[in-house]
């Protein structure tokens, strides 16, 4: 017989409950506090349930009635400088940071609701609205909830998607030699979504003072959470990364305080994250204002169960006891919390004109519809100030060196650059080479070797961006695992300044490389232009040769918004030049560089292609204008110098290397013929690789992505239509 030992994780994990004496033992002021925010949270609830179901809330209304406790008993101890972000059922949680925030002392039961109070609750339904008075400017509405004065870093529609946002807010705290914490709040659905797990296990790994506070409320939409995991006690996810964690009653507010102040004490101390499981339970639906025994889920039995341990009655029963308020003080409070609702809906309601007993919002208080895309970045004036490229002297350098030279400028001038990915800190430079040198000279504080967990540390990266403090470069060693972190790069990141009013920027380099022609295969080969070119907030700078690039660069890292910086390996090891001098200049948005000037065509590339397309010129002697477009999204791009050359040739050939399905060239076609139709006398053509992606055999690859031929073969093709 084998001999087998029963091993234990030896990580802590408690229950934590409230005995009499703790009760008796709470100050009176606290116990006051509470009860004012979970009546004030009630109220307001209450009134959004109510003109949802007059139609009034274009959207879901994710009420948290009955949910209450657990954010305001973990709140209500904090300071505005602690961070706190939640998921699509976040009233609670961004009321109760606010009302913290905004309350100091506490709010007096006995006197009118202090306008400082007013305003947060006026606002906050205006945002729900869709109003401009919103802290969003209503672009947020109910899922989308952020003030950063107060520390409410925005609740999210994605379940799990805040999570890797936290856990970068708690790297910026640490590093930034604070004690303060962030509290990432999800629910028993996203507990088991790999952007969670990733977090913890990142946290855990650099000892970050994040709590992953886990609102248990037994259901997602309506399935349980017992029929779709196999053990339904969440806090137990902490013991597999080493983090301690807490099991609390929700639905009693002084447990979890208690439960928050322990583990605020672990995190302040710099032992690390923490997780906290509080069992609550929604009264309502999923959405809007029926009960989950109305759509057969649940039954009215252990609905009516839960709502006898309602969290405002158990706080009032308690303070009762103790003689700190009679019945009719409560009533009172609760009068003056509807009261101010009723205050609030008057200011953003009136009688609906068309509709007898019927009310609208005030029409004045919308936005402007011209708002609709102002914000999704930033307009660039930071780059105005900065030294453009100057042609002078120059000095040889490999392009890879390059790259690694540029960043140890920037981070020797820029303390709040920190580089993060995997192997960046090893192997003399990465993978490639690109961060030679850097972790040695920086340190493992601002060169991150990361795990591989892509949706976590671009994530984090994110969170890094908003706070501000810091300025992070990640590298994706292969664009194609952009897809696995896809939700942090695209539905976050991409979307954070304008989804929370356009006002916040997101200073943040994502780096990778274009492998074609390196023999990995279908899973890391892809150009990720086109598809970063139809998704909002990112711009786009993709360099043909070392000095170009040491100015793309220099503006990504100046500007306020979110860039990928797209890589080719085809150039790394290439023999080239840079200006001979410090490596300062910028080469701003709406920069493309006439690489050659023609009369017959123009044709516009990127990356390696560029010396593609000038060897097909070369070869077919047709006069053309030769166009390397350097920044490629949108908003970025030098429509001017497209313009002009296309004006003068009246064709256009777009050369690429990648698969034609997810191709860039698709984009800017359309936009190339909805801009300049009249101008064009033949469609406009497409140089690109093949539907597939580049396979591991070298003749098939090959045959997957353009070349020099594909270009001559294209470049034909237009002089065929000459004069057609």
């Amino acid at each position: 017989m084998p001999k087998k030992k029963r091993l234990q994780t030896g990580v802590d994990w408690f229950e934590l409950s409230t005995t009499a004496a703790d009760w008796n033992a709470a100050p009176a002021e606290l116990l006051r506090s509470i009860l004012s925010q979970l009546h004030l949270i009630r109220a307001f609830e209450e009134t959004v349930l109510e003109l949802a179901g007059e139609g009034l809330v274009h959207g879901p209304a994710h009420s948290s009635i009955g949910q209450e406790g657990g954010a305001v008993g973990s709140i209500i101890g904090l300071r505005s400088t602690d961070g706190v972000n939640g998921s699509h059922r976040g009233h609670h949680q961004f009321l109760s940071k606010a009302l913290t925030h905004v309350s100091g002392e506490g709010i007096d039961l006995a006197a009118p609701v202090p306008a400082a109070v007013q305003a947060v609750l006026q606002r906050t339904l205006a945002e729900i609205l869709g109003l401009a008075q919103g802290y969003c400017h209503g672009r947020g509405g109910s899922m989308h909830l952020q003030w950063f004065a107060a520390g409410a870093l925005g609740t999210n529609a994605i379940v799990g998607g805040g999570a890797p946002m936290a856990t970068g807010n708690a790297w910026a705290q640490k590093h930034s030699g604070t004690d303060d914490i962030t509290i990432n709040y999800l629910g028993d659905g996203a507990s088991q979504i790999g952007s969670v797990l990733e977090s913890m296990n990142l946290a855990a790994a650099w000892k970050l003072p994040v709590c992953f506070f886990i609102e248990n409320n037994l259901y997602a939409v309506s399935t349980r959470s017992d029929e779709i995991t196999a053990d339904p006690r969440f806090s137990v996810r902490g013991q597999g990364f080493g983090i301690p964690s807490w099991r609390v009653d929700g639905m009693d507010p002084l447990a979890v305080h208690l439960a928050m102040n322990e583990v605020a004490e672990h995190l302040r101390s710099g032992r690390g994250p923490a997780i906290v499981e509080a069992e609550v339970y929604r009264f309502f639906h999923q959405n809007g204002p029926y009960p989950g025994s109305a759509f057969g889920y649940r039954t009215k039995k252990e609905e009516a169960a839960w709502r006898a341990r309602d969290p405002l009655d158990l706080i009032a029963a308690k303070m009762i006891s103790r003689g700190l308020i009679d019945e009719a003080g409560i009533a009172a409070f609760r009068e003056r919390a509807q009261a101010a609702m009723d205050t609030a809906i008057g200011e953003l309601l009136e009688p609906d004109p068309g509709h007898p007993g019927k009310r609208r919002i005030r029409p004045q208080l919308w936005p402007e519809p011209s708002f609709v895309d102002v914000g999704v970045r930033g307009d660039g004036s930071e780059l105005n100030e900065l030294r453009p490229l100057s042609r002078g002297a120059t000095r040889p350098i490999k392009f890879v060196d390059a790259v690694a030279e540029v960043m140890d400028r920037r981070m020797a001038q820029d303390p709040r650059i920190v580089v993060l990915g995997e192997d960046v800190h090893r192997l003399n430079g990465g993978t490639n080479g690109a961060t030679k040198g850097l972790a040695k000279k920086y340190g493992e504080d601002r060169v991150l070797g990361t795990p591989i967990s892509e949706n976590a540390f671009v994530g984090l990266a994110g969170g890094l961006a908003l706070d501000g403090r810091f300025r992070p470069v990640v590298e994706f060693m292969y664009p194609d695992f952009m897809w696995v972190a896809a939700d942090q790069v695209f539905n976050q990141i991409g979307k954070a300044r304008h989804m929370f009013g356009g006002e916040n920027p997101v200073p943040l380099v994502l780096r990778t490389k274009v492998a074609m022609g390196s023999g990995y295969g279908s899973q890391h080969l892809m150009d990720p232009a086109g598809i970063f070119a139809t998704s909002p907030g990112w711009r786009i700078v993709a360099a043909s040769n070392a000095t170009d690039y040491v100015g793309l660069m220099n503006a990504a890292l100046a500007l306020q918004d979110p860039v990928l910086v797209i890589e080719h390996v085809d150039l790394y090891n290439t023999a080239d030049e840079v200006p001979d001098g410090p490596l300062d200049y910028v080469i701003p948005p709406g920069s493309a560089a006439l690489v050659r000037e023609g009369n017959d065509v123009t044709v516009i590339s990127y990356l390696s292609m560029v010396k593609h397309a000038q060897a097909a010129i070369e070869q077919t002697g047709i006069d053309a204008d030769l166009i390397d477009l350097r920044w490629l999204d949108r908003a970025s791009l030098d429509w001017d110098t497209v313009g002009r050359s296309i004006q003068k040739t009246n064709a256009v050939l777009i050369v690429e290397q990648g698969a034609t399905g997810t191709s860039y060239g698709g984009w800017l076609a359309d936009e190339i013929q909805r801009r300049y139709f009249d101008w064009l006398d033949q469609p406009v053509s497409r140089v690109s690789g093949k539907e597939a992606s580049p396979s591991i055999s070298l003749v098939l690859e090959r045959a997957a992505i353009a070349g020099t031929e594909a270009v001559v073969a294209g470049l034909e093709a237009i002089r065929a239509g000459f004069g057609a």
